[in-house]
């Protein structure tokens, strides 16, 4: 392409483009610009701009979004959409095929979570970076010259927003900030969806030309190249590059570089979280902190007794299970269910905010208790809290999750009593369960058949 020694045509575009139907209402906004109109551009003149810098960002994107999005819908899944308990329970056509989650690997939803939040978080400045390189195209007049420029500038404005939307509030949630006045679930898994759709119709167009920027600069070539020999790049059909640009005050490798180091600085502060031993003391960022206590029940909570307005005498010697199936109610008290077989296992707790723990937990086999009542085979376990208000003071259990050997009412953690905050006298654990779905201050389980 012949450009200006200024860098090219103003815009950075190789030719002014043509003017679509209708072209005379694409002249008419040409003509009456608004205050500030090129302001952008003329103001961001960094020579390092162009669409190989925004390509390299644009495909670590595309290679880890993706992955984010199945993540998102794994751990949907994982609340048994199919019991009305995943939020939003509504989602319309949205509707997730049912699937009964395994409880093997026991780490499954620990992982899944933990990815999902840890690699959102690294992707953070990613995003911003790829915004950056392509900033003043947002602020172009006329805003398109055809109706097909239109289209792409609606899914380009719902790219921009659904994705920066999603971190925001996403990030809101792991530090219990609900600042925004929605509810998050509903917010999120709708966003995620637009957001979704608006990256496929994105890339639909502009992966042809991703590719060809990235294979017209060999990245040998970029990682060699210093500030003083960096130059703009040709000009543009998309006018990425600087109509006019500026000295350089960073490489391309330098850019790609902070950016990358940055997203690895975010994740080294993050992935402790979602990691016992040493690990846990670098997250940083951890929302319920590094372990709160020293002892067996020395691992973080989210909601403790007093939060979920839990008392002593709700807990005492007064307490009761309360066991139903097959047309049978046994009530058990504390004592009556330590004299019960007991069974150990080491299984992880996970919760949606990505935090993980893995502890050893003591307790009766849901299975055994399905037994007392007669239910040999139950299709599913409904188990509720003493606690009376919140959305998770109840859940449904699978038939597997209630079968498998590990799933347990658990009384004990690491060779001692719970404590209140970790569900005293009884809580469920499951091998893969999310975490607020092993109900803490258990008051009752109905286990129900086919029937």
């Amino acid at each position: 392409m012949a450009g200006r020694g200024d860098g090219g045509p103003a815009g950075g575009s190789a030719r002014p483009e043509a003017d679509g139907f209708p072209a005379p209402l694409w002249r008419a906004l040409a003509r009456h610009r608004p205050p500030g109109a090129g302001a952008t551009a003329r103001g961001w003149r960094s020579p390092v701009r162009g669409p190989w810098l925004t390509s390299v960002y644009g495909a670590v994107l595309l290679a880890t979004l993706p992955l984010v999005f199945l993540t998102g819908l794994l751990d949907y899944l994982a609340y048994g959409p199919q019991f009305g308990q995943a939020f939003p329970s509504d989602v319309g056509w949205l509707r997730l095929p049912p699937v009964d989650w395994p409880t093997r690997p026991s780490w499954l939803f620990r992982v899944t979570q933990g990815l999902h939040v840890t690699l959102g978080i690294m992707l953070v400045p990613v995003v911003l970076a790829k915004l950056w390189s392509v900033i003043p195209k947002l602020f172009d007049w006329p805003p398109a010259r055809s109706v097909a420029q239109v289209l792409e500038r609606l899914a380009l404005l719902l790219l921009v927003g659904g994705i920066l939307f999603e971190i925001a509030t996403g990030l809101l949630n792991i530090q219990y900030a609900y600042l925004f006045g929605f509810d998050f679930y509903t917010a999120h898994y709708f966003g995620a969806w637009v957001f979704t759709g608006a990256l496929v119709a994105h890339v639909s167009l502009k992966l042809p030309r991703m590719l060809t920027a990235l294979r017209s600069r060999p990245p040998a070539t970029e990682a060699r190249t210093d500030t003083t020999a960096t130059r703009p790049e040709p000009p543009d059909p998309d006018g990425l590059v600087a109509s006019r640009p500026g000295p350089a005050t960073v490489s391309r490798r330098g850019a790609v570089a902070l950016v990358g180091g940055s997203a690895l600085l975010l994740g080294a502060l993050t992935v402790g979280q979602s990691l016992d031993g040493p690990l846990r003391r670098t997250a940083l960022l951890l929302p319920r902190g590094q372990d709160p206590e020293s002892g067996p029940n020395g691992f973080p909570v989210n909601r403790s007794a007093a939060a979920a307005g839990i008392s002593a005498g709700d807990t005492g010697a007064g307490w009761r299970l309360t066991l139903r199936g097959g047309g049978r109610e046994v009530a058990l008290d504390r004592t009556a269910l330590l004299a019960m077989a007991q069974h150990t296992a080491r299984l992880p707790i996970a919760c949606v905010e990505g935090w993980s723990t893995r502890q050893t937990w003591t307790g009766v086999r849901l299975r055994d208790l399905a037994a007392l009542v007669g239910v040999a085979d139950p299709a599913s376990a409904h188990v509720r809290s003493l606690e009376r208000a919140g959305l998770f003071n109840q859940a449904t259990l699978q038939a597997n999750q209630v079968l498998d050997g590990d799933s347990l009412l658990a009384l004990r953690v690491n060779g001692a009593d719970l404590s209140a905050d970790h569900g005293y006298p009884a809580r469920i654990v499951v091998p893969a369960l999310p975490g607020v779905h092993c109900t803490k201050w258990v008051a009752a389980i109905d286990f129900w058949t086919d029937g």
